[in-house]
């Protein structure tokens, strides 16, 4: 039943669809399932090339083994506004924080940002975020350096002088230009590598084209994220230099 847990022979069907190349989208249509639970489902067990239907059946069942009482501590469900399911709220955090996750980001930290970014605020405090995460105030502190660093959140103080940690339009754009001044490093030592092993020898000519396949990449993230910026955060009904589009009503 689609709103039941994953059968054996449903997860057969999954990695079957992985191993043909479909989409979660297409996979959750043929199994009669949302989208959510299959992105979920892979992400938590191996992500899509390593996938394995037996192992996530097994994984599952020793999860529900080891799954505490209800009565024990576990993410704290928030009052949701504009009319949301709070259900459906939450297992988006999931799969948010399993697609992070993916993507190299420990699993506090992939925590910590999936709960900022389906905040409407967009902050919270720390005491906040240990109380909607039933985590320790450690370990959301470990999680924001950890972002700090990559420069997907930002702190500010609040007029309560309490400080919050922050996530807005321009999180993504200052993680880019961190991500290329990265890029840019390795380019610097790699080329500093050239020198030393010798241009024309094996390692040096593998370090060579590392720094100009990496120079370049940087270059182009830096050039993208600041078109990006100026085309998305252009207001309505401006121009990229700042005067009003010309109306195209026509008397």
């Amino acid at each position: 039943m689609p709103g039941g847990r994953l059968t054996l022979q449903e997860r057969q069907q999954i990695a079957l669809g992985l191993a043909d190349g479909l989409a979660y989208a297409e996979i959750a249509r043929r199994l009669d399932r949302p989208t959510s639970t299959i992105t979920r489902e892979v992400m938590r067990n191996g992500g899509p090339t390593g996938y394995r239907a037996d192992l996530a059946h097994h994984a599952t069942e020793r999860r529900a083994h080891r799954r505490r009482p209800a009565s024990s501590r576990g993410p704290e469900s928030v009052p949701q506004p504009h009319g949301r399911d709070p259900e459906a709220v939450r297992e988006f955090a999931e799969v948010l924080t399993t697609v992070f996750m993916a993507s190299g980001m420990p699993k506090m930290t992939a925590r910590v940002l999936a709960c900022l970014y389906t905040t409407d605020s967009g902050s919270l405090t720390a005491s906040e975020l240990v109380q909607r995460l039933q985590v320790s105030p450690a370990s959301i502190s470990k999680a924001i350096t950890f972002l700090e660093d990559q420069g997907l959140v930002r702190r500010e103080r609040d007029e309560r002088r309490r400080e919050r940690y922050v996530v807005d339009d321009d999180v993504w754009y200052q993680s880019m230009i961190a991500s290329a001044r990265s890029l840019a490093q390795v380019v610097e030592t790699a080329r500093q590598g050239v020198g030393i092993l010798g241009p024309h020898t094996p390692a040096g000519a593998r370090l060579e084209g590392a720094a100009r396949f990496l120079d370049f990449v940087s270059e182009s993230t830096a050039r993208a994220a600041e078109q990006a910026r100026e085309v998305l955060h252009i207001k309505p009904g401006t121009t990229p230099d700042g005067t009003t589009k010309p109306s195209s009503d026509r008397g």
